[in-house]
């Protein structure tokens, strides 16, 4: 039995194995000599990990007595978590190492997080989701205070470490009340006393705090108050690591609580759901107008989009999983290619984040310039950007669920929040001309990761780029 539960759980292994052992071996060599070897050699093994994942058995497999589920849903999940921190990792180097805060123990520790946000999606038991939970934050606490000579790097750190700290109060103090009202930890369990659809005042409690301890993660309303500061003061490689991997590992983590602990209880949650998404999406769109940061904007955009995100997960039904898969996978990939522009834009040597450096960037940059069009009409949902049907995925599942005030309130969120989107454009191409110029950074590895999200936001409207039928198989895998 343990010898099949280790076989179940192997790529968990793999890379915390590597992570340790890299750890020690770089300890006692080169320390920092190593660090660039260390991440393309992380990232490499998280391609490997994706594409085992991706091509492995099929169906659903228990392990430990049903504390870790490996299904459709998780794989799907797995996959997207570590393509997109092995693109981080190779974004992060060149940008690091030219301003001398590159450290070994930087791609170890998003290793160890990509670790805890594998366990996250495949927690089948509270005891396993908590472990996953904190593996993953406790190791992007330190992320976000990398630059130690930075007090912005030091003050993210310190509230992103205080903030998580309340919100795992929560979501611990939400499972002893699941615990003690099921009389169980596992998944399995608690579903078997909401699936009448009659759930005790006590379990809805536990439930409400485990949804506001889960809603931290993901940035949504109200529980959204640390991620505009630590995007804007963490150093941009780490903001493109939070705005891609720990949201689709926290939004999965969302749907396996739900319908696989609550599914029986989808009336109870629904309305919370409904409520986390409309507040989300609303000062997401509206708060984002007055940001002249770009990084704090996109803060504001991620709050946003996981409103329209949370439209699918509210859905309840199978339909509703698959829109809020494809719109994660979606999401993803505009913020690889947007967090590589970023990174771009400096300024003698310095980064540069204000948004009123881009006037007139089109005239110096034009094939740069097209390709962030492309993603920002992407991330407002234009059509025929793909962006536009990640929405109309999401709004497809809410109106089949009934759900058609959410909805209309999201196109309204989403035609608010267009604006602060095609300003950026508006600055590149008409903007009055500034003496103060951006750089021209030909980084082929950012430049790569630009124009391939870019492509990807044009050609994927054929087929999704190929995942819509894997997001489908994995909805399909949580609800039933």
């Amino acid at each position: 039995m343990i010898s099949t539960d280790l076989t179940i759980i192997l790529p968990e292994i793999v890379l915390a194995v590597y992570a340790m052992l890299a750890l020690v071996v770089a300890v006692y060599t080169k320390k920092d000599g190593l660090a660039g070897a260390l991440i393309w050699t992380t990232a490499a093994l998280m391609v490997v990990l994706a594409g085992w994942i991706a091509t492995g058995a099929g169906g659903t497999n228990l392990a430990f007595g049903g504390m870790f589920v490996d299904d459709g849903f998780s794989r799907f999940a797995k996959v997207a978590i570590l393509l997109s921190a092995a693109c981080v990792l190779v974004m992060s180097q060149d940008f690091m190492a030219r301003r001398d805060f590159l450290r070994f123990e930087y791609p170890l520790l998003v290793a160890l997080s990509a670790v805890g946000m594998m366990m996250m999606v495949s927690a089948g038991d509270l005891m396993s989701l908590y472990m996953g939970l904190e593996l993953q934050s406790l190791a992007l606490y330190v992320v976000a205070a990398m630059r130690r000579d930075s007090v912005r790097s030091t003050e993210a750190g310190l509230k992103y470490f205080v903030l998580g700290a309340l919100s795992s109060g929560l979501l611990l103090y939400g499972a002893s009340l699941v615990y003690g009202f099921s009389g169980t930890t596992l998944f399995s369990g608690i579903i078997q006393t909401t699936q009448h659809g009659e759930v005790s005042l006590g379990l809805l409690f536990g439930l409400i705090f485990l949804i506001s301890g889960l809603a931290f993660k993901v940035s949504a309303v109200p529980f959204h108050m640390w991620t505009p500061d630590v995007y804007e003061g963490s150093p941009t490689p780490v903001t493109a690591f939070f705005a891609t991997a720990p949201k689709v590992a926290a939004m999965g983590l969302f749907a396996r609580v739900l319908h696989d602990a609550f599914g029986g209880a989808v009336a109870d949650w629904q309305q919370v759901i409904v409520l986390l998404s409309v507040m989300s999406m609303f000062l997401g769109a509206v708060a984002a107008i007055g940001q002249h940061d770009i990084k704090r904007l996109m803060a504001y955009s991620s709050i946003a989009h996981m409103g329209y995100a949370l439209i699918g997960l509210a859905a309840g039904t199978e339909a509703g999983v698959k829109a809020m898969l494809m719109y994660m996978a979606i999401y993803v990939t505009m913020n690889v290619g947007t967090f590589a522009f970023i990174l771009m834009m400096e300024r003698d040597g310095q980064p540069v984040t204000n948004i009123d450096a881009l006037r007139q960037y089109a005239k110096r940059e034009p094939g740069k310039a097209l390709a962030v069009l492309i993603l920002m009409f992407s991330l407002a949902g234009v059509p025929p950007m793909l962006g536009f049907f990640a929405k109309l995925g999401v709004w497809q599942a809410g109106v089949q669920a009934g759900l058609i005030w959410l909805v209309v309130a999201s196109a309204v969120a989403s035609a608010i929040g267009a604006f602060y989107y095609l300003r950026i454009v508006f600055y590149m191409y008409f903007g009055e001309d500034t003496d103060s110029q951006l750089d021209s950074n030909n980084s082929p590895v950012l430049w790569g990761a630009l124009m391939a999200s870019a492509a990807l936001m044009l050609i994927g409207v054929f087929y999704q780029f190929g995942v819509e039928g894997a997001a489908a198989a994995a909805a399909a895998t949580l609800v039933n």
